[in-house]
């Protein structure tokens, strides 16, 4: 499952969430179908990923049988089809249960929810099986841990998109990204070998980590721009994802960079908590 990344589906609604609170429209019933979604559809990506990599790997010896557990060995390939199909399945039911009326009114979502939702399917199996390998992960991340989810969320509970809703969906999706930018870093030899030409392995491992600060220092811009309370916001992240980045840079390469992946997730949940508590009572 991947615990540590379920920060990223997290964000985006949290940060809907607290807006919603600040401008007095939060619903908490599609906000908690919007949450279950977003994690659920996150686990259902990290199977498929897993999945993948395993009949990739398969693939490259013909003495690994289609059975051959996945991963460390815990989990059969079958057994992680059936996985796939239940996880994404449950997301799908939190997500048809946000089209579900609130007291006689008008319901919270319409039909065009359904096709956004099966967009986030479709596109959960694209990345890992193409997308990934063509080097637009980065872009995916913006649009499906930003602007989709911070979009959508809010939409639900107030059908208006503020610039906002806009600028909040960004900052989401390019924080998040980060997490991106670390795997492909600590990936880069093994990508290069398997024909994966992520940004890093297009343009070289000091755009890497240029790439890195460069997202520390564009999120702390948008965060700037939301307005002066949110200026200790952007300070405190800034500063963590600095931090982050000179470890990266001394670490270099291995499995040592798996920390920095925990140091990046704590720096973006951080940033999330601080904007959503100033959101919610500045």
């Amino acid at each position: 499952m991947r615990p540590k990344t379920l920060t990223g589906a997290a964000i985006p609604v949290m940060l809907a969430g607290a807006l919603a609170w600040h401008e007095s429209v939060f619903l908490p019933a599609p906000w908690l179908c919007c949450l279950a979604f977003a994690c659920l559809m996150q686990v259902a990506a990290n199977f498929i990923n897993d999945l993948y990599d395993h009949l990739k790997g398969s693939d490259r010896d013909d003495r690994l049988g289609p059975e051959r557990a996945c991963a460390q060995g815990w989990i059969t390939s079958s057994a992680m089809r059936r996985g796939i199909v239940c996880v994404t399945a449950l997301a799908c039911v939190f997500g048809f249960a946000a089209l579900l009326p609130v007291r006689h009114a008008l319901p919270w979502g319409g039909w065009e929810y359904v096709v956004l939702g099966l967009t986030c399917v479709l596109f959960a199996f694209l990345y890992t099986v193409c997308l990934s390998y063509w080097g637009l992960g980065d872009v995916l991340v913006v649009v499906f841990f930003g602007l989709v989810p911070v979009g959508g969320t809010w939409f639900l509970m107030q059908q208006t998109m503020p610039l906002d809703v806009v600028l909040l969906g960004f900052i989401s999706g390019i924080s998040i990204d980060a997490l991106l930018v670390v795997n492909n870093f600590r990936d880069r030899k093994q990508d290069a070998l398997s024909g994966k030409r992520t940004l890093v392995v297009r343009l070289g491992e000091r755009f890497g980590s240029l790439h890195y600060v460069g997202i520390g220092v564009l999120t702390s811009v948008l965060v700037a721009l939301l307005g002066v309370w949110y200026l200790p916001a952007a300070a405190v992240y800034l500063w963590l994802h600095l931090r982050a980045w000179r470890e990266m840079v001394r670490i270099h390469e291995g499995k040592a960079l798996n920390a920095i992946l925990g140091q990046t997730s704590r720096n973006m949940f951080v940033l999330a908590v601080l904007l959503s508590l100033t959101l919610m009572f500045a």
